[in-house]
């Protein structure tokens, strides 16, 4: 269980994190979505105790992450693949964190079996590493201590398309053998189809959450047509909620009407689709298009 309770975090007058709460519960995963910039770094940051929080509190287990008796053993963290001595082998890196955490020798052929590193890659030394490969070793090391909790920043960064599958079927096991995933992400289909629940962040406050079934079912009607700024007006005139987004307009209402009132304008309609992947997608661009930050804080 990792429960968030108003957690805020201010640097001077910025704000990276502002008022969040959430909870993730045992056997579920949670995608933790948001553009770059949005505080999703910043907020796993303090639930694992690398970042004092100014206001609120996280707890991991019913207690903060520093009161933990062996976090390695309880939670299986990996908030940047990359930050891993270049001069040690793959191999290296897990004896020693095996060693800190106090698992036996042995944890570490079976860390390396279940992320897919062969006894070769193991034997590399870590500079000569390919982003994915780092992904890995930073899965392997968070699985290590056999955790009941994980927290992974940008699981998938660096993995190809058979990586990202073996990683979804990874973690979905996990959860469902009763752990807590919380996955950070700035990608949607990434995380959608292992989700339980998703948690929507933009400029450090949360924009949408629930579970992905919920949130499909808000996903709206999108619409794209020869004439969408007339479409729009139509549609404002009938009062049906409707956003522009960059691949058309998503509109609060079902298809059926949408059609009607396009015909009703003689607008000929290019598209027309309700919620399903498509939608979550429109609608987190439009729930986050005005609270992006790219290249301030993560």
């Amino acid at each position: 269980m990792i429960t968030v309770e108003n957690l805020t975090k201010r640097y001077g007058g910025f704000t990276a994190v502002d008022d969040i709460s959430f909870e993730v519960r045992p056997g579920s995963v949670v995608g933790f979505l948001g553009p770059n910039g949005a505080g999703k770094s910043t907020a796993m940051r303090m639930m694992t105790g690398l970042t004092p929080a100014t206001s609120g509190r996280s707890t991991v287990l019913g207690k903060p992450y520093r009161d933990l008796h062996n976090p390695g053993r309880q939670v299986g963290v990996m908030l940047d693949a990359s930050a891993q001595h270049p001069g040690r082998t793959g191999r290296e890196v897990l004896r020693l964190a095996a060693i800190q955490i106090g698992v036996p020798k042995s944890r570490v052929d079976e860390a390396l079996a279940i992320v897919g590193l062969t006894e070769e890659e193991a034997g590399r030394r870590v500079r000569n590493y390919s982003l994915g490969m780092r992904q890995r070793l930073g899965l392997a090391s968070a699985l290590l201590g056999e955790p009941e909790v994980l927290i992974l920043d940008e699981p998938a960064n660096g993995l190809d398309p058979q990586g990202i599958h073996w990683m979804r079927g990874l973690l979905r096991g996990f959860a469902d053998g009763g752990g807590t995933v919380l996955l950070s992400s700035h990608l949607l289909h990434e995380v959608q189809v292992i989700a339980d629940d998703l948690v929507m962040i933009g400029r450090g406050q949360i924009v949408a959450m629930g579970t992905k079934d919920e949130l499909l079912s808000r996903g709206g009607t999108t619409v794209r047509s020869t004439n969408d700024e007339a479409l729009y007006a139509a549609l404002s005139r009938a009062e049906v909620s409707v956003t522009s987004v960059p691949s058309g307009l998503v509109v609060d209402a079902e298809p059926g009407v949408v059609g009607q009132i396009a015909l009703d304008e003689r607008i000929v309609l290019l598209e027309l689709r309700s919620g399903g992947s498509e939608g979550l997608e429109e609608m987190f661009l439009s729930l986050t298009a005005s609270t992006s930050r790219e290249g301030t804080a993560a």
